[in-house]
């Protein structure tokens, strides 16, 4: 069985490792202050999850989920991420994370950022445009024609594939909107951010996306 990672248990977190032990994966959970502290996150889920250190559930993971708060990227182990495919489910909030002087000029995007972080890690941009509740919510049968999409964004062709089979295997289809480098296009205030759309919705939506500096 594949065992998915995550790293961070908020609410997209949480929701994630839902998913996760619902279609079939082991689930390994963690947080900044301990493991002892999801216990009662790890009694829900059941006998395929479990809580660990942060650098314990990146290296026994085959997927890894970091759902943390951009401003503390900074605190992850990156030598536990190694050669790992690591989904970055972050958007930049200044009002949570500070001024980022890169990001604020958009010289580079929130998952670049984390990939920089994690040199050696094989970084996807993934469920940056659905909200918590969704994920559970949301999720439809392969070939149903309102099947939800979510976009993903990354540099490594295996990684992408790793990610979409994860992604549709828990019930959304896959856009693939190209390397970390475009993964602003479903951002916070782009036409994709939150919104419910059909894979060919989705995609018109990533082409009309614009930067800051152009809206």
């Amino acid at each position: 069985m594949t065992t998915l990672g995550l790293i961070g248990a908020g609410h997209i977190g949480s929701q994630l490792a839902r998913l996760g032990v619902a279609y079939g994966y082991n689930v390994i959970v963690s947080n900044s202050r301990g493991p002892e502290t999801l216990a009662e996150l790890v009694d829900e889920l059941g006998p395929s999850a479990r809580a660990a250190t942060v650098a314990d559930a990146a290296r026994e993971s085959d997927l890894v989920v970091v759902t943390l708060p951009l401003k503390n990227i900074g605190t992850l182990p990156a030598d536990a991420f190694d050669g790992k495919t690591v989904m970055d489910t972050n958007n930049y909030y200044p009002q949570r994370d500070g001024q980022i002087a890169s990001l604020d000029d958009e010289t580079t995007t929130v998952s670049e950022l984390l990939q920089e972080q994690l040199p050696g890690a094989h970084v996807v941009k993934a469920f940056n445009n659905i909200f918590a509740s969704a994920l559970t919510a949301d999720g439809l049968p392969a070939g149903n024609p309102d099947r939800r999409a979510l976009a993903i964004a990354g540099d490594d062709a295996d990684a992408k594939a790793a990610v979409t089979a994860f992604i549709d295997s828990i019930g959304f289809d896959v856009v693939d909107a190209g390397p970390l480098s475009e993964g602003w296009r479903y951002q916070k205030d782009t036409p994709s951010y939150g919104a419910r759309l059909t894979a060919a919705e989705l995609r018109e939506a990533l082409a009309s996306a614009k930067r800051y500096r152009d809206m």
